[in-house]
This record gives structure tokens, sequence and C-alpha cells, in this order.
């Protein structure tokens, strides 16, 4: 999150200083590559919004739209003409649902070559929410989990699979046991080293934590003695390096595990999590044709869109890595291609090309290119007042009990840090799915808000939801 934040307040900041160069458009869906009708090279977009199609143009285009994990729950996408035994399972996804492969299908559109499409990644590790059991769109429980001793054990408290297995070796191996509901376990020396997560799981009420084996026992609805056998079978495991599933002694965690502890404890599920095939990239992030196999000129991708990168099956933390080092080769790469184009075909001396940006104020900037170069126009139309200025006056105090009664779906209030948001119609734009909003439909999220997101989120992307504050001496 840290990282995807600083990347966004870095380009937002220059959208600010250099309005002339960048912008950024919200809520917009591109659904077209245009190019040109003599070259064939990329030269921009055509993207939907609710006033209609508009259009940007420029010299290349980037795509980094991210998979098509999503598609699981969507009858006609991508994801279901490619794999339509996973979406046949009607799986959940940890995946936004903005993650359909758009950008891979408008460049297949124009020719663009697409690789291992049918390499999807199923993690074994998806955190069902008790309250939400039939949510499609969940956390995931971090391989570090089990990285830190966390074991994986089924509906009558036994081990079936070396918990540090790969995640499709783990996925298959629950599939095939068919023992769920499938529980996540940790005890007191596992959770101490990985505390932030449990605390942090635990305030989106997707794990739990108890205060002793006969209490994780009951929450299992096993026995105590059943328990006490996987955990005393699991210390012998250790102490002869004897795992039936093949996990090296070196690698458990938390030993000895006995009744006479804490746990935290989460139900898990096999979730759509990544798709390792994409758009097909050369080394310099390329898009290819699918019929010759040459670069479209004028167009790049990088990150999940992009295939091949880590053939059949990704390892866990190189996800952002491989976002950084394609990122970077495909704008070194537009910066050298933009060079020669500039070169071969400099614009027409009397001709002109004008662009208009809409500009999330309500006003627009104009930028014409033509051969004396670029001209920009400030900003047009009267930038009208922001929903939060309009509002200003008209905010008013509420106590949680009166939050406490907009708990529904279509009609959900959640506070953050003292602020009073209806989140109704946002929770279908909120990157992070649903479930995290409705776990907190009214109720105060601060805490859990404030482990994750930077204190200023609100203010500057949902303003338009606060709709008062909570009183000083609010209590439920």
């Amino acid at each position: 999150m840290e990282i995807t934040y600083a990347l966004i307040e870095a380009y937002e900041n220059l959208c600010k200083q250099q309005p002339e160069k960048y912008n950024l458009i919200n809520r917009a869906r591109v659904n077209k590559l245009l190019t040109c009708p003599t070259s064939g090279r990329v030269t921009g977009v055509q993207y939907a919004t609710k006033g209609g199609n508009k259009t940007v143009t420029g010299t290349a285009v980037v795509i980094a739209t991210g998979g098509y994990g999503a598609g699981v729950l969507e009858a006609g996408s991508l994801l279901q003409k490619v794999r339509k035994d996973l979406y046949d399972k009607k799986l959940p996804t940890t995946n936004g649902k903005h993650c359909t492969g758009d950008g891979i299908m408008i460049a297949q559109d124009i020719g663009g070559g697409a690789v291992g499409l049918n390499d999807v990644q199923v993690h074994p590790t998806g955190l069902v929410n008790p309250k939400l059991p039939n949510e499609r769109t969940l956390f995931l429980a971090a391989g570090a989990l089990r990285g830190e001793g966390g074991i994986l054990l089924d509906r009558e408290g036994n081990r079936f699979c070396n918990d540090l297995g790969t995640r499709d070796y783990v996925t298959g191996k629950m599939w095939s046991h068919n023992k769920g509901p499938y529980r996540l376990v940790l005890n007191s020396k596992c959770s101490k080293n990985i505390a932030w997560h449990c605390a942090h799981y635990c305030g989106r009420g997707v794990m739990k934590k108890v205060n002793h084996g006969t209490e994780l026992a009951k929450e299992m609805g096993i026995s105590p003695s059943a328990l006490e056998n996987t955990f005393n079978k699991y210390n012998q495991f250790f102490k002869n390096d004897s795992d039936p599933w093949g996990k090296p002694a070196d690698f458990y965690r938390g030993t000895p595990w006995t009744l006479n502890d804490e746990f935290h404890v989460a139900v898990v599920t096999p979730v759509v999590h990544y798709t390792m095939g994409g758009l097909h990239i050369d080394n310099k992030a390329n898009v290819l044709r699918a019929d010759n196999k040459q670069p479209i000129a004028g167009l790049y991708a990088a990150g999940e869109c992009a295939g091949g990168v880590h053939g059949r099956n990704r390892l866990g933390g190189s996800a952002l890595l491989e976002c950084v080092v394609f990122g970077r080769k495909a704008g070194k790469s537009v910066v050298e291609y933009v060079k020669t184009v500039q070169e071969d075909t400099p614009a027409a001396a009397g001709s002109v090309v004008t662009i208009t940006i809409p500009q999330a104020d309500g006003s627009s900037i104009t930028v014409q290119i033509s051969g004396n170069g670029v001209s920009t126009g400030a900003p047009s139309g009267s930038p009208t007042a922001s929903p939060a200025e309009e509002k200003s006056t008209e905010l008013k105090d509420y106590t949680l009990k009166e939050v406490s009664a907009h708990n529904s779906e279509s009609d959900c209030w959640v506070v953050v840090n003292n602020q009073v948001l209806d989140c109704t119609e946002f929770m279908n734009d909120h990157p992070g799915g649903k479930m995290a909003i409705m776990t907190f439909a009214g109720k105060d999220a601060s805490e859990e808000f404030n482990m994750v997101h930077d204190k200023n989120v609100v203010e500057k992307y949902a303003s338009e939801y606060i709709v008062g504050n909570l009183k000083p001496t609010s209590k439920l």
C-alpha cells in the first residue's frame, strides 16, 4: 500500500506542477486503441465516461491495466473464455472488479498477440469472513503467515499437505483432499513474528484470536483431543525431520505446539489471485503482433497485463518487481520511440491538432500541436466548488448510535477519523472491494483504516461522501 500511495502522490504532484504534460482522468474505462490509418502505429486511446466516449491522442501508449482475475465474477469475461473450468467453480478472487483484462483485449483488437492466457494462479488462502460467507472478493492471507509457522488444518483438525508448498500445490491438495472448511492456524510464537498482519486481519473480521487450544477446538467443531493429537504428531515430525508431506524441519516454526497457548485462526479457501498470461512482449516491453511477432509501433505493456514473465506459476513476492522492471523498460522504450517519431514525422507547417483534456474540477485544458510546437491554453470554464466545499455548511454531528442504523449494502455509513462517510455509492468503486467497507457498515473503522491508508486519503479521493462528523463524546 505504501508503494502504491507513494507512486500515486508522485504522479499527482506532477499533474499539479506541469499540467501541460501530465493529466490524471478518474472514473474512466479505456475501450479502444487509436491507430494511424496509414502507418498503423498507435496514436492514443478512446475511453468511456458517464458523458460518453472521449479520446486522448499521443505518440505512444503503455498498457498497465493489470490482469484478468476478476473475470471469474463476470459472464463473457476473458477469464471465462480461457479458463471456463475456474469460472464454473464460482471461485472468489482477490482482484478488484477492474481486473477483467480490458487492456489485453483492446490490444488484441488491433492485432496484438497474447501468451499463456490459460495460466491462472489460484492461491490457497483467501480469507473468508464468517459474517459474509458468500462474498466473492476476498482479502488474501499473506504467504508470510505460513512462512512464520502457520499450519493448514482440515475440518477434522488434521494436516493434509506441506504448508509451505507452492500455491498450485497447496490449492490442488485442498481440492483433492476435499475436507473443507480449511483453517490457517498460528500459535502465539508464530503470530508474534507477524503481529501487524494478525491485528489487521482480526480488525477486518477475517481472523480470530482465541485464548486456549480448547477454545480453538470448539471454534473448529472438533474435540480438544483430536487437535492435541495433530499437535503431537507435528512436534514429532519436527523432532525426527519426518514430515510425511516433505516439510523440512528447518522450516518448522513455533514448536512445540500445545493446547496451552493462544492462537490466531482464519477460515481460508482457494481464490483466483494472479494471471500469468497476458500480452506478448519482448525484452523492451514492446507489444508484439499475433501474426508475425513484430512490435506494434507505439504500444507497450508492463505489469500483470503482460504475459510469459513468470512462466506457468508465479512465485510469491515477485509481482511488484515485475512492475518495476518492465515499467522502467517500457518508459525507456517510449522515450527512445518518441524521439524517432518526432524526427521521422514532423508536423507539417500550418497543420494543427487540438486536444481538449477535461479536468476533475469541471474545467478543461486545451493543447494545440502544430509545426511550430506545442501551446497550452489556460483551464477553461469556471471551476466549481468541490463537493466537500459545497457541503461544508451542511455537515452535522452524529452519534455512533445514529451511524449504526446505516448498516446495510443499500445504506452504508462508516466513521473514519471522526468523519462520517456515506459509502453506499462508493463501495463499488473501492479498490479493496465491497467487503472491506461492509465489514464496518455502521461502525467506526478508524483503527483499521489507518493501518493501511494515509490519513489524507478521504479528503483527496472521497470527500464527496463525507456527510457529517462524529460527536466527540459519542458512544454506543
